[in-house]
């Protein structure tokens, strides 16, 4: 067994890094840490060690919103927001519900895509 200090990023294709770099920054707060060259940034959730790195790379961009296998990746939400809050911050920056419910008494989730149509749940 390899000992790990957890998930290092998650690295996403896009169509257009503004229009992501806006979502992920708005939507989730997240902050830009560093770029590598014109096309690719590097994000950061607050107080935590997780990134995301968003590449506009046009040699894979027939790619971009396609899972490749993976169905999802989530973002736990603060206590304080409620999932209609997060929902309707998605919807404000492009992105869009796919379906909610719950996966028991008190554990209610929602599904939205980014504007590139990955899918994230909440």
């Amino acid at each position: 067994m390899i000992k790990t200090a957890g998930l290092t990023h998650i690295h996403l294709v896009v169509h257009d890094l503004d229009v992501a770099l806006n979502f992920y920054q708005n939507v989730f707060g997240m902050i830009e840490m560093f770029r590598d060259g014109p096309k690719m940034v590097f994000l950061n959730t607050p107080g935590t060690e997780d990134l995301i790195t968003l590449n506009e790379d046009p040699g894979e961009s027939d790619n971009a919103g396609k899972n490749g296998g993976v169905g999802h990746f989530g973002f736990r939400l603060a206590k304080e927001v409620s999932l209609d809050e997060a929902i309707a911050e998605v919807k404000k920056y492009g992105g869009s519900l796919e379906n909610r419910g719950a996966h028991g008494p008190g554990h209610e989730f929602a599904y939205v895509r980014d504007p590139d149509g990955y899918l994230i749940e909440l």
